[in-house]
């Protein structure tokens, strides 16, 4: 009976929980052996070197964030009001390795001293960005209004774990639930 070989999706995921926890730094063969309870020697069965898999990784989680996530909104039609509803519904319940907000962060973190990973972030972004501009160009026909709208709703989404202020009289989740409506107006 052979060995049964770590899969290769095995090593970026895990890769990519190092990196939302710790930055590339953490992002160590050992250490991804060692959380995975294999030996490194797999790991060179799927990669050259620690580079192609911050490659591959970088891919995955580009791929999850982009494609990944308008395959999920697009999958049940209806307009684009309701696919706008569908995306905020699916981004604020994301918590899963890939789309989660701490490995966007992470990712933010690291192409403040990464060319590679900026220009990567930026062409991430601009995906991001075009797909709220399809969906609110149906819901407002200012290009102006559809901008603010796109980048509120963006920058919600990567800042809100970063507001810790109070909301006398609401909670969080019905601040929250009043600001999508309104960007859904």
């Amino acid at each position: 009976m052979g060995v049964t070989r770590t899969p290769r999706a095995r090593w970026v995921e895990e890769g990519l929980r190092a990196l939302a926890t710790g930055g590339p730094g953490e992002v160590r063969v050992e250490v991804l052996a060692q959380a995975l309870g294999v030996s490194k020697g797999g790991f060179y069965g799927h990669f050259r070197n620690r580079e192609a898999l911050l490659e591959e990784m970088l891919d995955a989680w580009e791929r999850e964030v982009t494609e990944g996530v308008i395959e999920q909104v697009e999958r049940d039609a209806g307009d684009e009001r309701a696919r706008l509803d569908r995306l905020f519904t699916l981004v604020s319940e994301a918590d899963d390795v890939t789309t989660g907000t701490t490995l966007d962060l992470a990712v933010r973190d690291w192409a403040r001293r990464d060319p590679a990973v900026a220009e990567r972030l930026r062409r991430v972004d601009n995906r991001r960005m075009d797909y709220l501009r399809s969906l609110f160009r149906a819901v407002c026909e200012d290009e102006g209004d559809v901008e603010a709208r796109c980048l509120l709703t963006f920058a919600l989404r990567i800042g809100n774990p970063f507001i810790v202020a109070d909301h006398p009289g609401h909670t969080r989740g019905e601040v929250l639930e009043r600001t999508r409506a309104w960007l859904l107006r």
